[in-house]
């Protein structure tokens, strides 16, 4: 086929409608639709419809690009107050588990390819690790919601933050590794020295700039709502750029400033929301075909050997270590079942194949061994561990049922109102309960009910029954938190159940 403008747009278009229609499919298998965006990829590379492409550079521009979208989208989702309760454990894993983690696999690396008769030098077979050990939660809540399986002890948080800021750590672990690998590293001080650098740096640079794009989204009057999304999308850019020009991380930087944006008033924050939704979704699915086009197949055979021990290893040994040690000091709540969940669901995603790209093109991979044997790993635990995350959740009992959302309805932004779900589920409820003699809170109406696949808008004579799904709307409180919203839906639920008990 001749490379034209049209041409690409056709076979990129064929691509992406393939990837929704395989992503659809795998949560019917209960695998992550990770595993089948890489897959589609693979398929339409060299060794299937036979697309060639080898270029690294161009991947790793798309991959920053990409990463820090759903950086600041993960940020943007986390309820610093849902947070709050498992932080210090969030934070440790994500930095001293991080590094734990790299030292682990790269012992076993540096070990095993010994063993095998092709030894790797320390330091390489530690930036192979530090590649590989930034996890990928999103895959693992993914395949939860598809299952409506819920999960206990603030687990969901926990996880949410770990992965939204190790991969932040994997990138400077790996950064610093290439350059101790070129002889660039220095001595420990000024690599001690490099690390706070970024690290400081992100953090501080993300509080700031999240509260400078925040006053900026609320003040500026565009009048074309539209634009919003287009000026989101510019201070995202420009904070993963102006930190990384600072001599930051970008990507925590990011990751903190979606934290500080979605925790805070935002004008138009549904309608970003729902953008960012979209392009986090779009970048993900161009990504991680890309990478799976980077691959040719037949090269995974010299790898899987290697592979298989060292994926392994990370699944039963250096994870679960990892995890275990960092988690020892704190004194942490977490039940041993709890900390065998979060050691089992430790996903490698897109990001390490995405690190991966960077040893490559600093000269220190010519053969694509590091980036296939990253490769491999990634697909190895994708389908280990993706393919389990909702039976070892019940296995070791920390899941829960996960309530269905009876109704998907966004009030306009404009609207200081707030909605609440409420289900009528405990306590029974008798024929003939009418809507009327519910003494709901003040400035407060039921403004649809549920009952099974059949929506109804209520009137004082409706009657209420077990198994119904209210819809209530109620006038806003001013700066309103996730604990006020819990506890308003706590009167709502009593105020309710006390008038269809029997």
């Amino acid at each position: 086929m001749i490379i034209t403008t049209g041409n690409i747009l056709l076979v990129g278009s064929i691509i992406l409608f393939v990837s929704i229609l395989a992503g659809k499919a795998s949560s019917r298998f209960g695998a992550p639709m990770l595993l089948f965006f890489l897959l589609v990829g693979m398929a339409f590379g060299t060794d299937g419809v036979g697309i060639e492409f080898d270029n690294f550079a161009a991947v790793q521009f798309v991959g920053m690009l990409s990463l820090s979208i759903i950086l600041f989208s993960g940020g943007m989702d986390t309820s610093f107050d849902e947070v709050r309760p498992v932080l210090k454990e969030g934070v440790v894993l994500a930095t001293l588990g991080v590094v734990l983690t790299a030292l682990f696999t790269g012992s076993i690396i540096y070990f095993v390819s010994g063993w095998l008769g092709a030894p790797i030098p320390f330091t390489l077979a530690l930036l192979i690790a530090a590649v590989m050990s930034s996890t990928d939660s999103a895959s693992v809540f993914a395949i939860l919601r598809s299952k409506r399986v819920g999960l206990k002890e603030n687990l969901r948080p926990l996880l949410e933050l770990e992965s939204g800021s190790n991969d932040p750590m994997a990138y400077i672990l790996t950064i610093m590794l290439i350059q101790v690998n070129m002889g660039e590293g220095g001595s420990v001080g000024a690599v001690a020295l490099t690390f706070l650098k970024q690290m400081g740096i992100g953090a501080l640079s993300g509080y700031l700039l999240g509260k400078g794009a925040a006053m900026v989204v609320n003040r500026i009057n565009i009048g074309n709502k539209s634009l919003y999304s287009v000026l989101l999308l510019s201070l995202v850019f420009f904070t993963a750029s102006f930190t990384d020009l600072l001599g930051g991380n970008g990507y925590l930087a990011v990751y903190i400033a979606g934290i500080v944006m979605g925790n805070q008033r935002l004008s138009h924050k549904k309608t970003l929301a729902t953008f960012l939704d979209g392009v986090t979704w779009l970048m993900q699915i161009v990504m991680f075909l890309m990478l799976g086009l980077l691959v040719n197949p037949h090269e995974l055979k010299d790898v899987v050997f290697i592979g298989l021990i060292v994926g392994a290893a990370m699944i039963f040994l250096t994870r679960p270590l990892a995890v275990w040690i960092t988690l020892l000091p704190l004194r942490s709540k977490l039940s041993n079942k709890a900390r065998h969940y979060v050691s089992w669901v430790g996903l490698r995603g897109a990001a390490p194949i995405l690190f991966a790209t960077y040893p490559k093109l600093a000269g220190l991979d010519p053969d694509n061994t590091i980036f296939n044997i990253v490769f491999f790993i990634t697909i190895f635990s994708l389908i280990v561990q993706g393919t389990s995350v909702g039976s070892m959740a019940n296995f070791l009992g920390v899941s829960e049922a996960s309530p269905e959302k009876g109704f998907d309805i966004d009030l306009p932004d404009e609207v200081k109102a707030a909605l609440t779900e409420v289900d009528i589920i405990e306590g029974g409820a008798r024929d003939g309960a009418l809507l009327k003699d519910v003494k709901l809170p003040e400035k407060t109406l039921v403004m649809m009910i549920r009952r099974g696949d059949k929506y109804i808008v209520p009137n004082g004579s409706t009657t209420l029954h077990r198994g119904d799904k209210l819809l209530l709307i109620s006038e806003e409180i001013q700066a309103q938190t996730p604990q006020i919203q819990h506890r308003e839906h706590i009167v709502l639920w009593e105020s309710i159940k006390q008038f269809i008990k029997r």
